[in-house]
């Protein structure tokens, strides 16, 4: 199977990291990272050079913060959702589900419709 796309993957990035904090606590770079690799069996691929501006302008917008934690003598950077990251998190997933939906009725129209006749 070929992989997706980057085009769609750089179109939802903001969603899929406000998803995937909506739903932890707090999360690193290298596991949200990883969530991406295992929730799609492998097929998308996030990687560090899209992640970290994506995390930046969220952080910047006041829709997560970051604590730096200490693991392994190395300091690990977290991110967590604001209150309104919580919420812009919420609008973001109803919009995308709606988009969704959206797509795949315009792909399943009935190949009877005859297009410009």
């Amino acid at each position: 199977m070929e992989p997706v796309s980057s085009e769609f993957l750089r179109g939802t990035l903001k969603t899929i990291v406000l998803k995937l904090l909506s739903e932890k606590d707090k999360m690193y770079g290298y596991q949200i990272t990883q969530a991406v690799k295992e929730r799609t069996k492998g097929e998308l691929t996030l990687t560090f050079g899209a992640l970290y501006p994506v995390l930046h302008k969220l952080e910047q917008e006041g829709l997560l913060i970051t604590e730096s934690i200490e693991v392994e003598g190395r300091l690990r950077k977290y991110y967590s959702l604001t209150d309104s990251g919580n919420e812009v998190a919420l609008q973001k997933i109803s919009e995308f589900e709606r988009f969704v939906d959206y797509m795949q009725q315009l792909f399943q129209t009935p190949p009877s419709i005859a297009y410009g006749h």
